[in-house]
């Protein structure tokens, strides 16, 4: 399968007028997405789980918000596979050294559409501070924004921009673990084979991938130099942030798993 690809340093008004209406259409699809699933997760909640309505409101509205989280999840996941494996977007074979500028208006609206689920998300951080998740969240939400926001705009180093999307692949696992100890399931074995699926996706997608990450920049460092300055830097260094977090969060979920399966032994 072949794909048309845009390269910077294109200088036609109307190719970046276009390129602009994408990305501002992208990013309200995004926000309009999260507004959409929110409302959607507040209308079928109450009729198919009978613990929703027996919450308090500030517990419901993160109910709600990890609806759009989720959904957001699923998609740039997809979104990342089908650009990184099934497309030729960043085939070396058939773009060589060119790939760290390969940038398409399909890679550009999912990272828009990203861009509107992380500003429509952080609006919520800020607006309900800290019921939604303290300056942990805040930072990597802003962190992200600045990688997306930085290589949208430049039309480069789209790939390593969605092998950091990817990780959003656990988020899913995160919101169920969530969801089921708001409802009282805590002690079921659902929460516990969740737990189990968050432990082996956080190694895959949010360790295992990091480091593919970092390998495979270090045997392209090459075509990474040609990124501009500001760009090229925050590859160096938001990324291994990025990734001690991850391993922080790592090892809480390690030791939450650990007594999770410690509970269910003893429970039998």
């Amino acid at each position: 399968m072949t794909t048309n690809f845009a390269f910077t340093g294109d200088d036609d008004a109307a190719s970046v007028s276009s390129k602009q209406l994408v990305l501002l259409a992208s990013i309200c699809s995004g926000i309009l997405m999260c507004k959409l699933v929110y409302d959607f997760a507040a209308y079928i909640s109450p009729l198919r789980f009978n613990a929703y309505p027996k919450l308090d409101s500030k517990v419901r509205m993160e109910w709600n918000n990890r609806g759009f989280s989720t959904f957001h999840a699923v998609f740039v996941s997809v979104a990342s596979i089908y650009l990184l494996v099934i497309s030729d977007q960043f085939d070396e074979n058939v773009h060589g050294d060119s790939v760290v500028n390969s940038t398409t208006s399909l890679s550009e609206a999912v990272m828009g559409i990203s861009l509107g689920y992380f500003i429509a998300d952080l609006t919520m951080i800020f607006w309900h501070f800290p019921t939604l998740g303290g300056i942990e969240y805040v930072f990597h939400h802003c962190l992200s924004m600045f990688s997306i926001i930085l290589s949208v705009t430049s039309g480069q180093a789209q790939f390593y921009i969605f092998i950091v999307l990817l990780s959003e692949a656990t988020t899913p696992f995160v919101n169920l673990r969530w969801y089921l100890d708001t409802s009282g399931q805590k002690c079921s074995k659902a929460y516990t084979l969740n737990g189990i699926s968050l432990f082996l996706g956080w190694l895959v997608a949010r360790i295992l991938l990091f480091i593919y990450y970092f390998v495979h920049m270090y045997f392209h460092f090459h075509q990474v130099k040609q990124v501009f300055p500001l760009g090229f830097y925050s590859l160096l260094t938001v990324a291994p942030v990025l990734s001690v977090m991850n391993l922080l969060w790592f090892w809480k979920i390690t030791k939450g798993l650990i007594k999770t399966i410690s509970k269910a032994r003893h429970r039998e």
